[in-house]
């Protein structure tokens, strides 16, 4: 059990912290909260999913004497545990923090390690914690590509009792947004063809929402919008009845080209290509009167279908500039989508992702930013800074002149499956903000990665600042987060996570495999997406690893620690798919067929292992996220159009294939998972070193055009297919590990 710190101690450290929270009309107050039945009721049936037959051992009650949200209490009742607090966010937080701090228990965004003694350890007095933050934002919109494209009904209720867990309030919730533009543009005239020809495919969404690409991966078939319109009514339902404000959408002016069909007098311009080819999408002029028709029509029947908790989310120039930096043009827009939105909803508050902000930099200047940020009045539009942890745009943006903003770590681009993260970054532009007298109306934190699903360190270590007011010590942090993990202290287990904290979790690089990259020889040159030149030491990971196996036998048979041996294993073995391919290269111009063979054998294998190794795990298995994909489809056409767009986004992304510095998106969504390697990764090799040897016996130089041509129009007929992966993990996973292991830690 932890030190139990006294209630005084603590009251007197949140204070130091303390931001005075002024309530937002958006964020419900506790007079228009559920009532305390309801409430209690969503808290105790969260109790029951994560605890089972242990959840009625916590008993939970309104917070009597504070009549505010963001706070929790716990006391002691007999061998009970009793938590106070006003909405499902607090009473469930308040759970988890009991959960953490008593316990050594871990309920993470991915799995969890939850062993609860036999009696109940009793806090001394009564606690109370109170969060300095109004908003605590999560998701970013690619996220709802990367990671929940395929997701159910499971496993959205999973992640809102997380979300809940840890006192998220702003959850982005743009599930079946396309029922929406369906119903507006159908209202409009639109035929259906023309409707269906501008919505993506679902694994397409986001770039959809945010104007990047027009009905890529469509036509999408009426069943997934009606399947897909009740589990959105789910998630906000749930979310609502928890005390969250789900943040929905809002109207940027992205409209179909064939509008002008119907409103020839509309004025719609084509902007610039965006990447890998794709053509530019179509906007509507802010002026036009349409826009403000459009806009409020979206909300309406928006708000038919899901309701509203007056938070939208509307991203106008996502990686794409403006047609002039004409700052009354860009006031006039700005001011366009508010007003399209206010029409509708007086109450409405548009949540902006700032990413362009940074990725556009050259074209926002202040005096352009200034325009349309200043737009919009100053309690009706929250900025998120979506990558704060490395480039922070609220010092360069000027607090986002007097707007509320929230501060993000964003850290994961793609979904790519490596461990990574900067944590001590994290901490120290945290600490930056908290101290800092230029951070303006700073009113929150969250988080924006694009894919969740292999470092949930990170979330852990981002979310527990929401209850945890001040900057910890990392190294300190990590020793908790290790404990938790596993349930005890354990030297090793320490040990295991410094190293990883001082390597892996010690760079923003997403550091991954050369054999995941389209075949051919290193170029320093080029920017992989994989990222194989490692940025850490790998000596000190390889000690983390010998670290973590030489945790006691009952570690081992946790789900958590098998997890993070794989996991582990991966990533450092991750350098030696580079090392021999620069060994294949000096072989090839020594013309020296015996090393050329060598490595190749060394090359395959290490592939092969590699997916024997991930087919241990759940979490990396290629089959789990094709049949989720396929299982929406009601028809044989329906299910080959889903796995078309599963295997599409994490292979091409696209339909280009561009010989140079990754201008198309190929390998942009890169995932090491078992069933990737053998039928992807490892068939383009084998024609690689088939040529290599042959060009060699023929003295003649290798075809780098003419193979990257083939190869992309194999990886096109592999997004075809309709081989079958295995849905449930293979072999013992901690077995496996050590196999491999001995076999690879001579190879360094």
């Amino acid at each position: 059990m932890k030190k139990v710190i006294p209630f005084r101690r603590i009251f007197i450290f949140q204070l130091l912290f303390l931001i005075v929270i002024t309530c937002h009309p958006g964020i419900v107050s506790a007079k228009s909260s559920p009532d305390d039945n309801s409430m209690l009721t969503e808290a105790r049936n969260l109790a029951k999913r994560v605890l089972g037959d242990r959840a009625g051992e916590f008993v939970f009650k309104r917070l009597e004497n504070d009549t505010a949200r963001n706070a929790f209490e716990l006391s002691a009742w007999g061998k009970k545990i009793v938590i106070r607090g006003n909405s499902g966010i607090d009473l469930a937080s308040g759970l988890n923090w009991y959960l953490k701090n008593y316990c050594n228990a871990q309920f993470t965004v991915i799995d969890s390690h939850i062993d609860l003694p036999e009696k109940l350890p009793m806090p001394i007095e009564t606690i109370r914690i109170r969060t300095p933050y109004q908003y605590r934002y999560f998701f970013n919109v690619c996220t709802f590509g990367y990671t929940m494209a395929w997701w159910g009904w499971e496993e959205w209720e999973r992640q809102i009792d997380w979300m809940a867990m840890n006192g998220i309030n702003l959850p982005l919730a743009i599930t079946g947004q396309e029922a929406v533009w369906h119903e507006v543009y159908r209202e409009l005239g639109l035929k259906e063809e023309q409707i269906v020809g501008f919505i993506t495919g679902p694994a397409y969404f986001p770039w959809g929402w945010m104007g990047n690409v027009d009905g890529f991966g469509g036509p999408l078939p009426g069943s997934w919008e009606e399947s897909h319109k009740e589990l959105q009514k789910k998630i906000v339902n749930r979310e609502r009845a928890l005390g969250m404000s789900p943040v929905l959408q809002g109207f940027t002016g992205h409209v179909p080209e064939s509008l002008v069909k119907i409103f020839p007098q509309a004025k719609i311009h084509k902007t610039g290509k965006w990447s890998a080819g794709f053509d530019g999408t179509w906007f509507l002029d802010p002026n036009d009167e349409l826009f403000q028709r459009i806009g409020r029509l979206f909300i309406e029947k928006q708000t038919a279908l899901y309701g509203t908790s007056h938070f939208y989310s509307a991203d106008c120039f996502n990686e794409v500039d403006p047609d002039t930096n004409d700052t009354a043009f860009l006031a006039r827009m700005s001011r366009s989508v508010y007003n399209a939105m206010a029409s509708a909803d007086p109450s409405a508050v548009w949540v902006m992702q700032a990413w362009f902000l940074y990725y556009q930099k050259d074209f926002w200047k202040e005096p352009q930013s200034r325009a349309f940020i200043g737009a919009v009045p100053d309690d009706k539009l929250i900025l998120l800074d979506l990558w704060s942890e490395r480039f922070p745009v609220w010092k360069s943006q000027k607090s986002f002149y007097g707007k509320p903003w929230v501060w993000n770590v964003l850290y994961n681009f793609g979904g790519r499956t490596c461990m990574s993260g900067n944590i001590k970054a994290m901490a120290d532009n945290y600490k930056t903000v908290l101290e800092s007298p230029e951070k303006g109306n700073f009113s929150g934190i969250g988080m924006t990665m694009e894919y969740f699903g292999n470092n949930p360190v990170i979330e852990e270590f981002v979310m527990d600042r929401v209850w945890n007011s001040g900057v910890p010590d990392t190294r300190e942090w990590i020793v908790n987060y290790a404990r938790d993990r596993y349930g005890k202290k354990n030297e090793h287990a320490e040990k295991a996570w410094q190293g990883m904290l001082a390597t892996v979790y010690n760079t923003h690089k997403q550091n991954g495999m050369f054999c995941c990259e389209r075949p051919g020889f290193y170029d320093p040159k080029q920017a992989y997406r994989s990222g194989p030149v490692i940025s850490y030491s790998q000596d000190t990971l390889i000690n983390a690893l010998e670290e973590l196996l030489s945790c006691p036998a009952e570690f081992q048979k946790q789900e958590t620690w098998q997890f993070d041996l794989v996991n582990l294993v991966r990533q450092v073995l991750s350098p030696l798919s580079l090392k021999w391919i620069k060994e294949t290269e000096k072989a090839y111009h020594e013309k020296d067929l015996d090393k050329i063979r060598k490595y190749r054998q060394l090359f395959f294998g290490l592939i092969t292992d590699l997916d024997d190794l991930l087919a241990t795990r759940k979490e990396y298995l290629l089959g789990s996220w094709i049949e989720e994909a396929k299982s929406w489809g009601n028809t044989q056409a329906e299910k080959e159009l889903y796995e078309w767009n599963a295997k599409n986004q994490i292979t091409l992304w696209g339909n280009e294939c561009t010989e140079g510095q990754n201008d198309d998106l190929n390998n942009y969504a890169l995932k090491q998972w078992s069933g990737m390697f053998r039928s992807y990764h490892l068939v383009r090799w084998t024609k690689f070193f088939d040529e290599l040897e042959s060009s060699v016996q023929k003295n003649q130089e290798w075809d780098r055009s003419r193979f990257y041509s083939e190869s992309c129009e194999w990886e096109k007929s592999w997004c075809r297919q309709h081989e079958q992966f295995p849905l449930q993990p293979k072999g013992d996973p901690v077995s496996t590990a050590r196999r491999i292991w001995d076999k690879y830690r001579g190879s360094f």
